[in-house]
């Protein structure tokens, strides 16, 4: 059969004998030749209707293969019920999971799938559809030997080629799968959270490096002061021992007293208060600085407390600029003091952060200078970190405080500073820290913290 049958079928005229020219026919000739031509008309619509319909018998088949195909390659399980509820298809992941086959399955009721706990809710499936309401819920289904088998589906409406209801879908994934990519994905947060933890200490420790030249000269003046204190009071102990024994061995008024001028008795008694008092506040100042220290390695252990901001932005400042190679002009704008609540150790550690950013901008700045302020709105106050260096690019700017953004040179650092800093800042502080660059020229940060309390 051809695309063209009306070219290539010969006509039935013709078929008949009817080849003579019209004028040629007698009347009754002509009477049977038009009832002729009316048949072949219709003969040749019949088979031209017989090619479209085979066309759309293929196209039909390519459309049904298709949809088999589709339903066929769905990893989930796949339910096609009538608005009755009553099981028109499914598709081979269900067949796999409960262990029946379709043809078996084919015309049952839905509820002989569900196990009794959820039958109830099953039966109600119709009329949320018929609702136009999506059913999404947990359910068992039973196996061909009686097993639960705990799904989560979904329930959604059905229409025909007529937009008009037909029946619901369910579609649903075994919830032991589910369980599983949960767990899955709960495990790799958790080693991702571990792994952002290791780089924060790992950028602290680098911190902590950096300000090793520092703290060591913070702790060597009152080292030193102790240990000569401690060679002091040892000779002093020496000679109130031998002054003792003197006594004790019973000499006379005149000795002990050329005895007690020979070693300076009287001195040493003036003098010992004090060397006690220096040692103390020498021991007092080692203690201060380790658990300062303490604070800015382990913050986390710490609890929030009242402290005095100043004494920590210059603690913070001290010890950055005694560990630098090119130490800027500092200028600064602060009380005298300033009470907050907050955590110690963590603001310690964005200041320390902060400055030591500001200096590495401005190192190659012939007059390098470094402005420190607070600027108090409200129920906040701001501490201002501005440097004269060259400020920081626009572009740079939206990006500053991304993980691993750094514009120094490989190995001079992580591109972590400003990430924790922001984080302890808007996470643990209740605060935020913000970057730009001021009207003088110069990059600034500002750190903004609560003047009250807030729980964390």
């Amino acid at each position: 059969m051809t695309d063209s049958p009306q070219q290539s079928a010969p006509s039935l005229a013709t078929l008949a004998g009817f080849t003579k020219a019209p004028h040629e026919r007698r009347v009754d000739d002509q009477a049977w030749i038009k009832v002729i031509e009316r048949m072949d008309n219709i003969y040749a619509d019949l088979v031209h209707y017989q090619v479209k319909l085979e066309q759309k018998n293929a196209e039909l088949e390519n459309t049904q293969n298709f949809v088999q195909s589709v339903i066929s390659s769905i990893s989930d399980v796949l339910i096609v019920c009538d608005v009755n509820g009553m099981i028109q298809r499914v598709n081979p992941e269900l067949e796999q999971v409960i262990g029946l086959s379709a043809d078996v399955l084919h015309g049952q009721a839905l509820a002989t799938l569900i196990s009794d706990d959820y039958r109830e809710m099953i039966a109600d499936f119709p009329e949320h559809i018929r609702s136009g309401s999506i059913i999404d819920c947990e359910i068992d289904l039973l196996s061909h030997d009686g097993q639960a088998i705990p799904m989560a589906i979904n329930c959604s409406a059905r229409y025909d080629h007529k937009n008009r209801l037909s029946g619901f879908v369910i579609t649903g994934r075994p919830l032991g799968e589910l369980r599983k990519a949960y767990s899955e994905l709960r495990q790799a947060h958790q080693e991702l959270k571990n792994a952002q933890q290791q780089l924060i200490q790992s950028e602290k420790l680098a911190s902590l490096g950096r300000l090793v030249a520092g703290v060591a000269h913070e702790l060597n003046n009152p080292i030193s002061f102790l240990y000569a204190n401690m060679h002091a009071l040892k000779d002093y102990e020496h000679r109130f021992r031998q002054y003792i024994d003197a006594i004790h061995a019973g000499v006379d008024d005149e000795q002990r007293e050329a005895l007690r001028r020979e070693l300076k008795i009287d001195h040493m008694m003036d003098d010992i208060k004090p060397l006690v008092e220096g040692s103390l506040e020498g021991a007092e100042r080692v203690n201060d600085i380790i658990q300062n220290l303490r604070r800015f390695a382990m913050p986390q252990q710490e609890r929030r407390s009242s402290f005095d901001l100043v004494t920590v932005i210059r603690r913070a400042t001290s010890w950055v600029l005694k560990a630098a190679n090119h130490k800027p002009e500092v200028i600064t704008e602060l009380p005298q003091q300033l009470i907050i609540t907050n955590n110690e150790g963590h603001v310690h550690q964005i200041l320390i952060n902060l400055i030591q950013n500001a200096i590495d901008a401005i190192q190659d700045h012939p007059k390098p200078q470094l402005h420190i302020s607070i600027r108090q709105q409200q129920q906040n106050l701001g501490i201002h970190i501005r440097d004269n260096g060259p400020g920081i690019p626009k572009d740079n700017l939206v990006r500053i405080f991304d993980p691993f953004y750094t514009t120094k040179a490989v190995g001079s650092g992580t591109g972590l500073g400003l990430y924790i800093s922001y984080g302890l800042a808007t996470e643990q502080c209740q605060g935020d820290l913000l970057a730009g660059n001021h009207p003088d020229g110069g990059a600034e940060f500002i750190l903004q913290l609560p003047m009250e309390d807030k729980p964390s």
